[in-house]
């Protein structure tokens, strides 16, 4: 049984306050009054652990600019221009006075599979003495 089935046990079946549940199982009072309010919200389901993952992301570029970087990098490439993170940091630049930093838009079309990965160098062989 998990500590939490058993906090909310002690606390809705024994009857105990949850300050003394806290002080006996040495965790928070708050977190005694979370475990109760979600027993009661969801039931069983309340008292399995939870993601600690953001709900958002603030500084992840949106969407309608990775599909202009994405629109770019194709129209250069059809017309056989340089179509690099740099060259398409300058267009953004251009059209909006304002862009996301090369190592992002790399990380955009690294990511949409636009950018083959370069080949890392081999270890120096280190011969035996």
């Amino acid at each position: 049984m998990s500590l939490a089935r058993l906090v909310v046990a002690a606390v809705r079946i024994e009857g105990r306050s949850k300050s003394e549940v806290a002080r006996d199982y040495r965790v928070s009072r708050r977190w005694v009054h979370e475990l109760v309010k979600r027993f009661d919200a969801e039931g069983e389901a309340g008292l399995e652990p939870r993601s600690r993952r953001p709900r958002g992301s603030p500084q992840r570029t949106r969407s309608a600019i990775e599909e202009e970087i994405i629109e770019l990098r194709k129209a250069l490439a059809d017309q056989g221009l340089d179509a690099g993170a740099h060259t398409i940091a300058f267009h953004l630049m251009r059209r909006h006075g304002t862009a996301p930093a090369p190592s992002t838009i790399w990380r955009i079309l690294s990511r949409r599979g636009f950018v083959a990965p370069q080949p890392q160098k081999r270890p120096n062989s280190i011969s035996p003495p």
